[in-house]
Formats: structure tokens, sequence, C-alpha cells
């Protein structure tokens, strides 16, 4: 097992973020440290659904994110919503964007990383790359560089790409002070494999700050808690039809002054 001293203790503050409901739907923003669902051990009951089911007994899980993770989840109130939605999922028709510190400086402005992953089940929950065995895994990202002085703060996009981030800013860019050896990036996966996000960065060469599964000790070192936000979700209403996007701050302390622009839906 890769994690034989983890000790599981999920924050109680804040206790459950309900960021949308309605007869059919329940939007939450997960905190990092805390289960999507329930474990096995006792000691691991505590889950992001065993909150929600506290005040609506009726919600599903739809999708999940990993407990070191945080960000939104969507989840069902009754089986009609969740159909919908599973299948929404199922069909990637559902777009997600991430946000990740990650080691280093990344040098491609935007690029694609395609390699297959399957379970390394000697040091499960661990994944890795099989190219005869895994499964299809595809990740989509760009870089983001944030600028800052005394006078002002600056959001910047190196590139002007179709994958949804586009602040519209042509300022000068300037590394934010501290953060010379990492890079914030916009991260769209297109598949939905566990721990995806976080191999795909280490294969690129660029592990997530905080990472205590896939990091170096340097990179492990630069956070308290791993440095991926599930930010943007959107989907189509399970009733409605309507297509939904809801957004999360980032809740990277270097990065508190970010908004991105709304995901691109097109």
């Amino acid at each position: 097992m890769a994690n034989p001293a983890f000790v599981y203790n999920p924050p109680l503050q804040p206790y459950l973020t309900i960021l949308y409901q309605d007869d059919d739907i329940l939007v939450a923003n997960k905190p990092s440290g805390l289960l999507s669902v329930p474990g096995k051990a006792e000691e691991h009951k505590d889950s992001l659904i065993s909150r929600v089911n506290t005040v609506f007994p009726t919600a599903t899980v739809v999708h999940r994110l990993d407990m070191a993770t945080s960000g939104i989840m969507v989840m069902a109130l009754n089986k009609e919503s969740h159909r919908h939605i599973s299948k929404q999922f199922e069909l990637r028709q559902t777009k997600k964007r991430y946000f990740a510190r990650v080691f280093g400086k990344v040098k491609s402005n935007q690029g694609e990383v395609n390699l297959p992953l399957i379970c390394d089940w000697p040091n499960r929950p661990k994944q890795m790359v099989d190219y005869e065995r895994g499964k299809k895994a595809l990740t989509h990202y760009e870089v983001v560089e944030v600028t800052s002085d005394e006078s002002h703060q600056v959001v910047s996009s190196k590139n002007d790409t179709s994958f949804g981030t586009s602040p519209g800013v042509n300022s000068p860019i300037r590394p934010v002070a501290g953060e010379e050896n990492e890079t914030l990036v916009a991260l769209y996966p297109v598949t939905g494999r566990s721990h995806q996000l976080r191999v795909h960065m280490l294969e690129l060469g660029h592990p997530i700050l905080g990472d205590r599964l896939y990091a170096h000790d340097e990179a492990l070192g630069m956070a308290e808690r791993l440095q991926l936000h599930a930010e943007s979700l959107s989907f189509a209403h399970p009733a409605s039809q309507d297509w939904l996007t809801f957004q999360t701050p980032i809740p990277f302390t270097a990065y508190a002054h970010y908004t991105p622009a709304p995901l691109s839906i097109d």
C-alpha cells in the first residue's frame, strides 16, 4: 500500500458548503481532506455524501473527487436525475476545469497528455501509465500566469486557446513573488480516470505541489495540501435541459485574488 501511515482527519470547518440546490440536484464544494464517499473502515465513514445525507437523505453521488482534491461536486436528489447526469459524465458531455500549482516551469503554453492509466496494484491507490492494459486518459492543459505589484493585480493567460480561459489582459508577465519555481495551470480532463490529473502532470515532469502520493520531496514540501482544485463544472440540468455552470474560488493562498473567466461551454 502507498499510504501505510495514513490517518484520516477530515476538516470540520466548513462542515458543509452547498452552492446550489433544487428539486433535482445539489451542488456542493468539497474541501480538501474529505472523502467523497465513505470508506470501508469505521474511522473513514465521514464523507461529503454522508454530510449531505444528514440534510438531504435522497442525495446520491454521481461522480467523485479524490480525498485530497477540493472543489465542485454535483449530486442527484432522485433516480431520474441520477440517471440523466450519470449519462452525461459517461458520454463526456460535461465540461470541467481544474486549477493546479505544479512544480517547475511548464515550457509549453498549452498541450495535452494522452497516456492510458491503470491501478498500480502493489502500491494502491496509486495509478500508473500502462500502454497495454491501461484505459484511455486524456487531459488538456494551459499555462496561466498571474502577475501582481503593490498598486494592482493582473491576471494574464500566456495564449489564446479554445480550452476555456480568456482573461483578456495583455499586461507584461511577471511571476508572483516567491513563486519562481512553480506554474499555475488550468486542466481540462476529457476522461475521468482515478488520479488522472495527478499522474498526467507527473508524467509531464511537473508533479502537483503537496501531492503525498506522487510528488518528490521538494514539491511535496512546497504546500500543506494537494494543490488541485475542481474550480468549474458545467452540465445540462436533468429536468429543464438548461446548461448550468458552477464556479468556486481557487483556495490557494498565492492566487486568492485570481478570478478566472467563466468556463467556455462551446
